[in-house]
């Protein structure tokens, strides 16, 4: 994830995470392109309605160039499944955040 945002830095990239909520815990286990899928200088969109049925997705990730990483509005009011994380320029470990469907900031463990 942090690699595909600095290949395609300074544009904004979306993936949806797979994973699974175990006893409180989501655990993220792949990183997938979504189907239509598309960033640029100031946005990533995907078309959910393109989407197969898939309960496995539990959210998305996007970047963020500008190096907040926090959610904007927009982020919020896009927001899909059950969690959204950001990564943010420079696209390292600590520039990584995880949020509910609020803005309400989850906590993170990265795992190598």
């Amino acid at each position: 994830m942090l690699s595909f945002a600095r290949a395609k830095h300074p544009n904004e990239i979306v993936l949806l995470l797979r994973g699974e909520a175990n006893k409180g815990e989501m655990i993220i286990e792949e990183f997938l392109l979504p189907p239509f899928g598309t960033g640029g200088r100031g946005f990533a969109e995907f078309r959910p309605h393109m989407l197969p049925i898939d309960f496995s997705i539990v959210g998305t990730s996007h970047s963020h160039p500008s190096g907040s990483a926090r959610p904007s509005p927009t982020d919020l009011n896009h927001f899909y499944a059950r969690v959204m994380m950001i990564v943010a320029y420079p696209y390292t470990d600590e520039c990584v955040a995880a949020y509910n469907s609020k803005g309400e900031a989850l906590p993170l463990k990265i795992k190598g």
